[in-house]
């Protein structure tokens, strides 16, 4: 143990007459050396730049979702969402978090369209329909993983007929569908004004550019294939992507079924010049 305390205060006294022979030397964390340019690194200590690391890498993770998110809301041909913005690091963070807020939005909306409803009309009687949470959860995770599944999974079949086509990744496809839903978010949202024409309005713009995201990004694979596939495959994918659109509009937004809504009381229409005696009140009352 002493001999080690000796040659620990050893090398730090060497470290000391080198730095009192080079003034512009340098000191760093991680072990005593000298470099090339005649700077003495002498070791202080260690394990306070790991978190400095982490931090870093965390806002870098941050930063990269929210330029995909920015790069799903305005798609425009040429620009391919995968080679821009995913840049063969594709996450499961970002559409594990859109799907979970894209169902929660639209449970939420859904109902308050219908307390919304009951405050412009009495008669209307709501309760609360805590089954559209899973409804909604559900709807959008089966759509967000199996599409994709079922998309690459015939993008690699493909592959095989036509050697020239290489599809992407799983996690990749998953990442273009996961973040193609975030433009619904604000869409819903938007569909608590109590305007038909204009919630139909919204819908269509967004299923417009959550699609032509969808369909900008797959064209470099698919078109490598003949054009009957490639338009028959791009066709489904609108399609499909219409349906869910379609689908929570008229699910979770749809008027009150009969059995919410309180008919008005009935009354027994008389004659005026007919006069009710005592007798006639209570009999009409009891009946």
């Amino acid at each position: 143990m002493a001999a080690a305390d000796g040659l620990a205060f050893h090398e730090f006294e060497e470290a000391t007459n080198l730095l009192a022979e080079t003034p512009d030397a340098a000191t760093t964390s991680k072990s005593d050396q000298l470099t090339p340019q005649g700077h003495v690194v002498v070791a202080v200590g260690s394990g306070g730049s790991y978190g400095v690391e982490e931090e870093v890498e965390e806002e870098g993770d941050k930063t990269a979702v929210l330029d995909r998110i920015k790069g799903s809301l305005l798609p425009r041909p040429g620009y391919n969402f995968v080679r821009h913005h995913l840049r063969n690091r594709p996450d499961l963070y970002g559409p594990f978090w859109i799907c979970a807020t894209l169902a929660f939005v639209l449970a939420v909306t859904g109902n308050l369209t219908l307390v919304l409803a009951q405050r412009r009309d009495p008669s209307v009687h709501y309760s609360p329909q805590f089954h559209k949470v899973t409804v909604a959860g559900i709807t959008i995770y089966c759509y967000a993983w199996l599409v994709p599944l079922a998309l690459w999974g015939f993008l690699r079949w493909r592959k095989g007929v036509r050697e020239r086509m290489g599809p992407y990744t799983f996690l990749e496809t998953v990442c273009i569908y996961g973040y193609s839903l975030f433009i619904f978010i604000p869409t819903v949202v938007l569909w608590l004004i109590p305007v038909p024409w204009l919630q139909w309005l919204f819908g269509a713009l967004a299923l417009a550019l959550s699609a032509a995201g969808l369909v900008f990004t797959l064209w470099p694979v698919v078109r490598e294939d003949t054009r009957l596939v490639a338009a028959v495959l791009l066709s489904a994918v609108v399609v499909l992507h219409a349906l869910l659109a379609m689908g929570c509009k008229l699910y979770f937004f749809q008027p009150l079924p009969p059995e919410h809504v309180v008919p008005p009381s009935k009354a027994t229409a008389l004659p005026p010049n007919i006069l009710l005696t005592p007798t006639m009140s209570r009999s009409m009352a009891t009946s």
